[in-house]
């Protein structure tokens, strides 16, 4: 259309010229202008969509090697390999948000003092889902539902012995989905800054889940009926339904994009067992020193008191045949290769 309006503009001014010289010259130069408007190629304005999305997938592998020839201290040749994924996909458009994110770790170990046998060194799986809608365009705190899950992907063991045809065996632990915990939880947050997030839930429900028969008495799991012998692991249920408040601290504090320091405290109180004298804890703590672009060096802990979890002693077996409460810890130091895919965000 602005091709055929400047072409019909042209020709009027030829026509409105007359036939002077001056006319002539005037006709000539726009007759010129009107062909190269008329021949030129109109260029549309590009509009980007905007992206509300902000992902990343970051990806450790790690290896360590022990070798030992005469060595007079003793010890043994040993291999230890680590892995790890740490999954974001976070939504953020006017005061809605949506963040994603999947956490999975697993490492072996062989020693060659059991040649037959992979120890199991680290294995997590921790899916966190958290939409918030934000009380106001500049309010600190926000309407939130979370949904979380951990487990583990394989079996555990500990206090392993050797047949007389050399088998190593051990005393199982954990084993995947045993335990698992998963809970929704409806509450508000509160983002006083970029570095720090609290969210109390007064509403939060959720299940443990134990589906191998020999964990569930270990991990609290109730009888199916009264009168059940409490020996019989099949006696068991397969899951623990607990309905109570939970409260959620998340810290991450970044130095120079180098030295990256990232904690999360968890406490939830079980309204339908010993309400706010009884808590499930879990600390997760998480360290990392970035030496290169491809090479970190990482320190995690993880720490958990869960009241219902009974956990054996050989130090005070007589006194507590069946275990008690006990805090678990765990530490885990790693050096390994590291590379994050992060698509870039259209401006």
């Amino acid at each position: 259309m602005r091709k055929l309006i400047l072409t019909f503009l042209g020709i009027a001014g030829i026509l409105a010229c007359g036939s002077t010289a001056r006319a002539q010259d005037v006709q000539q130069t726009v007759t010129e202008a009107a062909m190269a408007i008329a021949s030129a190629e109109e260029k549309e304005e590009v509009r980007t969509k905007p992206n509300y999305w902000k992902q990343s997938v970051g990806v450790d592998l790690g290896f360590n090697h022990t070798g030992l020839w005469n060595w007079a201290a003793g010890g043994y040749n040993s291999v230890t390999f680590t892995s790890g994924i740490d999954a974001k996909a976070d939504y953020s458009k006017d005061m809605m948000t949506w963040a994603n994110r999947l956490q999975m770790n697993y490492g072996f170990l062989w020693a060659a003092d059991k040649k037959d046998l992979l120890q199991k060194s680290t294995d997590r799986f921790y899916l966190e889902s958290k939409w918030a809608y934000k009380t106001g365009a500049k309010s600190h705190f926000s309407y939130s539902a979370s949904f979380n899950f951990r487990s583990q992907f394989s079996n555990g063991y500990s206090k392993y012995t050797q047949d007389e045809n050399g088998k190593w065996t051990g005393v199982l632990k954990s084993g995947c989905l045993s335990p698992a915990y998963t809970d929704i939880a409806l509450g508000i947050d509160w983002i006083p800054n970029n570095w720090l997030s609290i969210n109390l839930a007064p509403f939060t429900g959720g299940f443990t889940i134990v589906t191998n028969p020999e964990l569930r008495k270990s991990y609290g799991m109730l009888l199916r009926e009264t009168g059940l012998d409490a020996e019989v692991g099949g006696n068991y249920r397969n899951a623990r339904f607990q309905f109570g408040a939970q409260l959620k601290t998340d810290a991450k504090m970044v130095i120079n994009d180098v030295f990256k320091y990232e904690t999360q405290l968890v406490l939830f109180t079980d309204y339908l067992g010993r309400p706010f004298k009884e808590y499930r804890v879990n600390w997760d703590n998480k360290i990392s020193w970035q030496l290169s672009k491809l090479l970190k060096l990482g320190l995690s802990t993880w720490l958990i008191y869960d009241p219902n979890v009974m956990i054996k002693n050989d130090k005070d077996i007589d006194r507590y045949p069946d275990g008690k409460q006990r805090v678990q810890f765990k530490e885990f130091t790693s050096l390994s290769f590291t590379y994050t895919f992060q698509p870039r965000r259209q401006k």
